[in-house]
């Protein structure tokens, strides 16, 4: 079983979930008493969501190849950042480290295209639905048109991801909000909705919507699992 290096706790919610669905997976893959190879490496999430909101980002970037550089030398075969909004660091991971970055946007484009999906609704926090990084790998990897929500219901996303998600606050009012403007994105010709922040399925759930969920955790979580049984589940 190869090692998975996670940078978390951007937020600690979410890398949870990591943590859960990645030993979940090698479990009923492998049977028995089996559980995942792993590494994390943790941060402050005030400190990070600090620097977001002053658009530090070469700084951030900066941290983020840092940690996934610390990941490989401990043994990580693979690096996983447990956040949609932090592969804005991408490049600057893989210009600094010799293994794979998994990129969530990536895994999720190609679970979104087996579905036979065209076009999807992104919620995310405001730099995943606004800046391009990560519609652009949908639209020009997988031929998938991106819709985002209006303004205001953009700041309301995002709000509830900082202020009631991040830590672990689950409002019946913000769901049915977020319920709301997937159902606005359906009469736009929206296919699926990607719940492209790792804190969104706290929130909303496959049961909550008229349409397919693309829940980026479980799906790079998975994508995750699969590289590092690959060679174990073919010679079995």
């Amino acid at each position: 079983m190869k090692k998975i290096g996670l940078i978390g706790g951007i937020t600690w919610q979410s890398t949870k979930l990591y943590y859960d669905y990645l030993n979940t997976m090698v479990s009923e893959a492998l049977g028995g008493k089996h559980s995942c190879k792993c590494l994390i490496e943790s941060v402050d999430f005030a400190d990070i969501s600090a620097k977001q909101g002053a658009g530090e980002w070469e700084t951030l970037h900066t941290q983020m190849a840092d940690i996934a550089k610390s990941l490989e030398l401990a043994g990580a075969d693979i690096i996983l950042v447990c956040a949609n909004t932090m592969h804005l660091s991408a490049d600057k991971i893989k210009a600094n480290t010799n293994i794979p970055l998994l990129h969530i946007a990536e895994a999720t484009g190609k679970a979104i295209q087996d579905k036979g999906i065209q076009k999807v609704l992104l919620l995310g926090t405001k730099y995943t639905m606004e800046l391009d990084f990560y519609k652009d790998i949908l639209k020009n990897q997988f031929g998938i048109d991106v819709l985002i929500p209006s303004v205001d219901d953009r700041d309301s996303v995002h709000q509830v991801i900082y202020t009631e998600l991040a830590k672990g606050i689950i409002a019946k009012e913000s769901k049915a909000a977020y319920v709301e403007i997937i159902k606005k994105s359906e009469e736009e010709g929206a296919e699926g909705v990607v719940l492209g922040c790792t804190e969104i399925p706290l929130l909303i759930q496959a049961q909550d919507c008229n349409i397919p969920v693309f829940d980026t955790t479980k799906i790079h979580a998975k994508a995750a699992v699969q590289f590092a049984l690959a060679e174990m589940t073919q010679t079995q």
